[in-house]
């Protein structure tokens, strides 16, 4: 490994790093862990929830557009939305860089993204680890993965045990691909439809290909936080809709013998599906398997709460969507 380069790349990124610091972090970038004081005085019984998850292929694209600076909260994204879903407020997170030739420029890229979605979702950047891999590729190329850890009162988690047939599934919206189904449209972009990062698929007055296959994901962190700590009693149930589509991860969260009844007019599909779903000739049903198809997040809320939790969110400028309710399978 460049030590050089990797003395740079640390000097370069913790004051971004230290700029999405709470009061209870504890440690400095650099150091040989992250440490958070828990705030036990907020507490009566505090439960640790943690998650990992990655960008996957799509780090490919940024690779290919020479583009790294919000592929960082697409990483954000898929930790700390995964938190929320329990009931946790995230609170800290690392990350893992390994990178095939250390450059600390592009890590400061990489890393700033990480720390603007943070931001978004309310928690630190407490550190993380870069790993150079001399070899790993003739070209230059890089993968991302992030490990976080929130807090959440016991009594409070959110497992779908409370979950009734009367509740209704409220969708909140994704407007782009987010950071699942990435191999598959590396596969139908490049390999069947043959189109370039500059190209513009759906006319020329829309993005190019590198712009739709970049934007970053929604963090729906910040917002489903707040939303709890003043309407908790409304909610059975939080889906976060990843790799497995709606249907498989509402599964996750709903009780044996429950299944979603999902109204998919109830929303309008964002384009760049569409485009995917032609370009590729993807069955309907591969596409709900793959793709958000439009709704990020779904929260299960208790029929009576559901224009109260809508409206509470409206004023966080969150848009949401009644999409369907439940019932017996």
């Amino acid at each position: 490994m460049d030590i050089e380069s990797g003395e740079h790349a640390v000097e370069l990124i913790k004051e971004i790093a230290q700029s999405t610091f709470s009061q209870n972090i504890l440690s400095k970038i650099g150091g040989f862990g992250g440490m958070y004081r828990v705030p036990v005085e907020s507490y009566k019984e505090p439960v640790m929830v943690s998650t990992t998850d990655g960008v996957g292929t799509k780090a490919y694209i940024a690779t290919m557009a020479g583009k790294f600076d919000t592929i960082g909260m697409d990483l954000v994204a898929m930790c700390a939305d995964d938190l929320v879903c329990c009931g946790a407020n995230p609170v800290y997170m690392l990350d893992y860089v390994a990178i095939s030739k250390l450059h600390p420029l592009i890590v400061k890229d990489i890393v700033s993204g990480i720390a603007a979605g943070c931001k978004i979702a309310d928690c630190s950047l407490v550190g993380g680890e870069m790993a150079e891999h001399p070899g790993s590729g003739d070209d230059f190329n890089f993968d991302l993965a992030g490990f976080a850890v929130g807090i959440v009162e016991r009594d409070r988690i959110i497992d779908g045990n409370n979950v009734n047939l009367s509740d209704i599934l409220v969708g909140l919206p994704s407007y782009n691909l987010r950071s699942n189904g990435f191999s598959l449209v590396r596969k139908i972009v490049f390999d069947v439809a043959k189109l370039n990062l500059d190209d513009r698929p759906l006319g020329r007055d829309f993005p190019t290909l590198q712009e739709l296959l970049l934007e970053p994901s929604v963090i729906y962190a910040g917002n489903i936080t707040k939303l709890l700590k003043s309407h908790w009693g409304s909610i059975s149930g939080i889906a976060h809709i990843t790799g497995g589509g709606m249907v498989n991860n509402l599964k996750r969260i709903l009780p044996p013998g429950i299944k979603p009844l999902i109204d998919k007019t109830a929303w309008e599909r964002p384009s760049v599906f569409d485009l995917i779903q032609r370009l590729g000739n993807v069955d309907e049903s591969e596409m709900d398997l793959v793709f958000n198809n439009g709704i990020g997040m779904v929260l299960v809320v208790k029929e009576n709460q559901v224009e109260t939790v809508r409206s509470f969110l409206s004023g966080l400028n969150q848009d949401s969507y009644i999409i369907g309710g439940l019932s017996k399978s």
